[in-house]
């Protein structure tokens, strides 16, 4: 901490705080809230497209063909449909300050199956298009996990 001293009339010494230090917090403050908004958004997305992916395979019946994913056919969809839910419920409580760990338990399962599914199983990309889009959903979901743990840090009263 950087101190500044000043004489006053009896030899005794001020210090005053750096404002470097304030600024430092302030922007780890903002980081936190922007990873929090940003994990809050990545999941809600991926949650409401799974929703209308699995719903739209249930009202046509037809099956769903995801090869990054260890279910298949109608398991596959209900599998979808109840993840979406459990991933809209836990947004909707973390956001609201009640079960917060449940989004982080989230944000980790999804991340697990996408680093299981594009990377440690044995799916076969088409390309190097489709090798990116796996990179930065799985990258995404990596982000997303430091937002739902950034909830969890204690705040400090002044």
């Amino acid at each position: 901490m950087l101190r500044i001293h000043t004489s006053l009339e009896r030899g005794n010494s001020r210090t005053i705080a750096a404002p470097r230090r304030l600024l430092l917090k302030w922007a780890f403050e903002m980081i936190g809230m922007l990873l929090r908004i940003y994990s809050y958004l990545f999941e809600l997305l991926l949650a409401v497209f799974l929703l209308g992916l699995s719903l739209v395979s249930i009202l046509s019946g037809s099956d769903l063909h995801l090869e990054m994913l260890p279910w298949k056919r109608t398991q596959l969809t209900y599998w979808l449909l109840s993840v979406a839910v459990i991933g809209l419920l836990s947004i909707l409580l973390a956001w609201l300050g009640r079960l917060r760990f449940l989004f982080l338990v989230y944000s980790l399962v999804i991340f697990g199956l996408l680093v299981r599914g594009y990377f440690l199983g044995g799916y076969s990309f088409s390309g190097k298009d489709e090798f990116h889009l796996a990179l930065e959903l799985t990258f995404g979901a990596l982000l997303a996990i430091f937002g739902a743990w950034s909830q969890f840090r204690k705040k400090r009263r002044a």
